[in-house]
């Protein structure tokens, strides 16, 4: 694609930017645009209809009303570029309004390429750019490819004089601060001083996303206005770089909060693992009787869906029921991911139908969510309805698709979507699909068929891609292949604490203690701690949390009361505890004890306990369910006829009569 040169574009004549026309000396062209503005922005079908009525009337010669036209056609509601270029074909010597219109069309359609081309034809029709033109060509050239136009548009603003605009400016900095070119970005900033607050944003967010928070402090400091944008942004930047507790100290140090504040606080504590804290931020923001908009209402949301808050979240939905809160393509989405995690798949269905415009997205989330239930046959047949209604799939549905058939073991399947991913769909396979399909392979049996895939590998596999190699290793007791895997792993991530454990298991799990060991202690000396588990379970919109060996919860002595008895019921009803995990060579009625306290165990206990006879209970687990809970857990759903909800790391669980969903494959 090529670019005038910096010399070309002082020649082009000046031609002045267009004024809106004067609509009371013309009621007939105002009538004409309160229809492309009110009854357009929908209707695919009003839009043709006003383009006819617009060409009988003759208006289309009025370039304000063909760029109108032409931006209605840029909907990203209809999904397509081809109407608004076939408008812009006939438009007689567009002027740079309508060229304007074409450019943001073109990112508002997420084409920066065909934006930069925009740009190309309109500097060789004659038409003179104006301040308008370039923030979206800036934001166009934030792709490694195009900074070669970014530079040379760059070079255009300063010939015409405009680099002391600073909405161009911000798009120049955040153009090139979104590349890492951060001394270029700042050299930007220092042409027209550091007073201007939207400038020194764009340089505070390039800054933090390239992880140098202490220039982004000093540059903070500096601001003399500082906007709640400025402290937003620090906020984002904080969080996104793990620094969530001096994101909590400016968040509290705020004179003023707007949404954006509450919403990034609220993201950076789920992001950050903190979805409990992040809920306690909701409740706060509510004492305050401050009214959550769309951005907090979704952040809300993926907290609940993190802990498996499902009283919260539908407390969250009545709310923009009762508020007349549109649900569009981001609140619908986060609901069904919302009500998916929490266990109910019936209310995530009834959201993702009624949700009017579906986004690829909002189709990610719905297969997400069966696919984590196990319910494989009803994700494919959601994917194959999603290619009836022409949405395009992405990479993040084959992940989703790919899972499903793992979690199912639907080999053929799997593979074959595998393959006409790239074939027929053309997404590209990441390191993520083939860990995919290495797991697939590997939960199925065909470990060597998994290895072979891994040395097939067009890129370097990761840690997950072996790491699903081992899993399958473990699962099936082999030792040989698992342990030349253990080394690669432990030699790629040693900091992994997971690794570690999934090695250690595999050996507890054939005896081989002295090997068991041997791991153990090489965690020890590199200073690897084990992820504490811990299990979830949310009571009438109180989060309560448990792990092994805490006795924080205000009600433990009864817990552990009703634990020990629904021990000892399950027993006679002839469970034996599963022990060949624990990772310690000591006798067995230790072992015994090691698993009994089990954070999903304590979990169970607690709701069965303060919930009525008959009450489903949900549970979420931040590792794998070992066995021993597994099967604990399948009694306990028929003996005290519960129906069990459980989330892992890895999947759904429902245990009910005696059974689990996932058939003992997980």
């Amino acid at each position: 694609m090529g670019i005038l040169n910096t010399s070309t574009i002082t020649e082009l004549p000046y031609i002045p930017s267009p004024a809106e026309p004067d609509l009371t000396e013309n009621p007939s062209l105002k009538a004409i645009l309160n229809i492309l503005n009110t009854k357009c922005t929908d209707s695919l079908g009003n839009l043709k209809q006003a383009h006819a009525l617009i060409l009988k009337t003759g208006h289309f010669r009025d370039h304000y009303v063909a760029g109108s036209l032409l931006k209605c056609y840029a909907n990203p509601k209809f999904g397509s570029l081809s109407n608004s270029l076939r408008v812009l074909e006939q438009v007689y010597e567009p002027n740079v309004f309508v060229w304007n219109c074409i450019i943001k069309g073109c990112m508002d359609l997420r084409e920066p390429f065909k934006a930069i081309s925009m740009y190309y034809e309109m500097a060789i029709s004659g038409s003179r750019p104006n301040k308008y033109t370039y923030p979206p060509l800036f934001k166009a050239c934030t792709l490694e490819q195009a900074i070669g136009e970014g530079l040379q548009i760059h070079g255009h603003v300063v010939k015409l004089g405009l680099n002391a605009d600073v909405h161009i400016i911000s798009a120049g900095i955040q153009m090139y601060a979104s590349l890492g070119h951060l001394s270029e970005a700042r050299n930007m900033l220092e042409t027209i001083g550091k007073s201007d607050v939207i400038c020194c944003n764009a340089m505070i967010d390039g800054y933090m996303k390239f992880g140098d928070v202490e220039a982004a402090k000093d540059l903070f400091e500096i601001v003399k206005e500082k906007r709640i944008s400025s402290w937003n942004i620090m906020i984002s930047g904080l969080c996104s770089n793990e620094m969530i507790a001096e994101a909590e100290k400016y968040f509290n140090e705020m004179p003023e909060k707007d949404e954006v504040s509450w919403s990034a606080m609220i993201d950076g504590y789920n992001k950050g693992g903190y979805s409990k804290e992040a809920l306690e931020v909701f409740d706060q923001m509510q004492r305050e009787e401050i009214k959550p908009g769309k951005f907090v209402l979704s952040s809300a949301l993926a907290a609940c869906a993190n802990v498996g808050a499902l009283d919260q979240g539908k407390w969250i939905h009545a709310y923009m029921r009762r508020n007349r809160i549109v649900v569009d393509a981001v609140l619908g989405t986060s609901l069904v991911d919302m009500y998916a995690k929490c266990g109910r798949l019936d209310l995530a269905w009834d959201v993702f139908e009624k949700i009017k415009w579906k986004e690829v997205f909002s189709w990610n989330a719905m297969i997400s969510g069966l696919s984590m239930h196990g319910r494989a046959d009803d994700a494919i047949d959601l994917f194959l309805k999603m290619q009836r209604d022409n949405v395009k799939p992405n990479d993040i549905t084959f992940v989703a698709l790919l899972n499903a058939c793992a979690h199912a073991g639907l080999v053929h399947e799997g593979l074959k979507y595998f393959v006409r991913m790239k074939r027929e769909y053309l997404v590209e396979p990441t390191a993520e699909h083939y860990g995919c399909v290495v797991n697939l392979l590997g939960k199925a049996g065909y470990l060597k068929e998994a290895e072979n895939l891994i040395s097939s590998m067009p890129m370097k596999p990761n840690g997950a891609v072996w790491g699903a190699l081992l899993g399958a290793c473990r699962m099936h007791g082999n030792v040989e292949l698992g342990e030349k895997v253990g080394e690669i792993l432990l030699d790629l991530e040693p900091e992994n604490s997971g690794r570690y454990t999934l090695l250690s298991n595999m050996y507890a799990k054939a005896g081989k203690w002295d090997k068991a060991q041997k791991v153990r202690t090489l965690m020890k000396e590199r200073g690897v701690k084990t992820v504490t588990g811990r299990s979830i379970i949310d009571l009438k919109g109180i989060v309560h949390e448990f792990k092994a060996g805490d006795s924080s919860h205000p009600q433990m002595k009864d817990i552990n009361l009703i634990l020990e008895k629904i021990i000892q019921e399950i027993q006679l009803k002839g469970h034996q505890p599963d022990t060949s995990q624990v990772l310690f060579d000591i006798n067995e009625e230790e072992k015994e004890t090691s698993v009994k306290y089990h954070s999903e165990k304590l979990a169970i206990a607690f709701g069965i306990l303060n919930t009525e006879p008959g009450a489903t209970i949900r549970i979420v687990k931040n590792l794998r369910v070992c066995e021993d809970c597994h099967s604990a857990t399948k009694i306990i759903s028929q003996l005290y006829n519960r129906e069990i909800i459980v989330r892992d790391r890895a999947r759904y669980h429902h245990f009910r009569n005696g059974k689990c969903s996932c058939k003992d494959f997980w």
